[in-house]
């Protein structure tokens, strides 16, 4: 018999094959996150400040926005406990996947039913369906972590990652991790599945109904209310699905993989939704003249 001394703390050693680039690579994701924080915060004030944008639509928006300023906290600060990491990483990217399903839902009664559009998506019906993506999230992320942590880990405690993610910590077990392998990668798929179903069917709802529109400019305009969105889920789940279409995904894929999806998404997210969106776009130059007035003075 051997003894073991049970790990407390997990080291983790960054983008796997990118050695001697942590200064380049570090100045370049400082930047990036910076961006984020700046654009995501710049489009929630512009919400909150304009009248003209207090409907569901830019509710769910400003949601997304905080979101999009939290997801990549997670993995950009680093975290004593890795297990505080895991668990707000998927808290929060499940209960986003959720908020794009309800956006998506959004734009689904904007366009199918516009006339029973305030009736339907009342501020009510808004925070629960809020509140519901929280729950999800906050049940998966739970699931995970427990499984994930409910495991020995004595042996070496350098996690081979940028970041506390479950393929990357199991192999860390000196006990069976299979029970939480296989919970994992079901959970994660089937949640991720069903998300991604919801958004297809909308689209495809709202894709028939715009070919219905006997005229041009209002087929144009059914279009434009939709089209940000439709983009900023491209964003999220393009990512996912390039790394589910490889087999054999080496390390340095799935890595670069998880960034487009932890850090590049929050950040477009705001370009999209700030340079597409007519509203969104005059309120943030707004809001960021006042900024500038206010400092210059």
């Amino acid at each position: 018999m051997t003894n073991h001394t049970l790990l407390n703390e997990f080291i983790l050693r960054g983008i796997p094959q990118t050695e001697g680039l942590e200064a380049v690579l570090c100045a370049i994701f400082s930047f990036i996150y910076f961006f984020t924080l700046l654009g995501n915060l710049l489009i929630l004030i512009a919400i909150v400040s304009s009248s003209t944008l207090h409907t569901s639509m830019y509710f769910f928006l400003g949601l997304l926005s905080i979101f999009d300023i939290l997801f990549p906290s997670v993995t950009l600060i680093s975290y004593k406990g890795c297990a505080s990491q895991l668990f707000f990483y998927h808290f929060l990217g499940s209960a986003e996947g959720c908020l794009y399903s309800v956006m998506s839902y959004d734009c689904f009664v904007a366009i199918c039913h516009p006339l029973r559009y305030m009736l339907i998506m009342k501020p009510g019906v808004c925070v629960s369906l809020v509140v519901v993506a929280g729950l999800v999230g906050c049940l998966q992320a739970t699931i995970l972590t427990s499984f994930t942590f409910q495991l020995s880990y004595c042996g070496p405690n350098q996690v081979d990652y940028f970041f506390c993610d479950i393929p990357a910590v199991l192999p860390l077990a000196c006990t069976d991790s299979a029970l939480a392998q296989r919970v994992g990668s079901i959970n994660v798929g089937f949640l991720a599945l069903t998300l991604l179903f919801s958004v297809c069917v909308c689209y495809t709802r709202i894709g028939i109904a715009i070919l219905r529109i006997s005229s041009a400019e209002g087929r144009q305009k059914a279009f434009s209310t939709c089209s940000v969105h439709l983009i900023a889920i491209l964003c999220a789940y393009g990512p996912v699905i390039i790394i589910c279409l490889k087999s054999t995904p080496n390390p340095l894929l799935g890595a670069m993989v998880q960034i487009l999806n932890n850090v590049f998404s929050p950040m477009l997210n705001s370009l999209i939704y700030s340079l597409r969106n007519k509203e969104v776009k005059s309120s943030v130059k707004r809001v960021f003249q006042n900024i500038l007035l206010t400092v210059c003075e």
